[in-house]
């Protein structure tokens, strides 16, 4: 029972995955929070000077 046995503990930290005897437990709330990017003012084009 190690590293390569994926029913234990140790076994499932080394593969990496979750499951019943290794839950995944934490926070509720997640570190990173998405904010929306806000909205820039758009600006009018500059008139165009047009030759006479």
């Amino acid at each position: 029972m190690g590293k390569g046995d994926i029913k234990t503990r140790r076994g499932k930290i080394a593969k990496g995955t979750f499951g019943v005897t290794r839950k995944r437990s934490g926070n509720k709330k997640s570190s990173v929070t998405v904010t929306e990017p806000k909205a820039k003012p758009k600006k009018k084009p500059a008139a165009k000077k047009t030759k006479a």
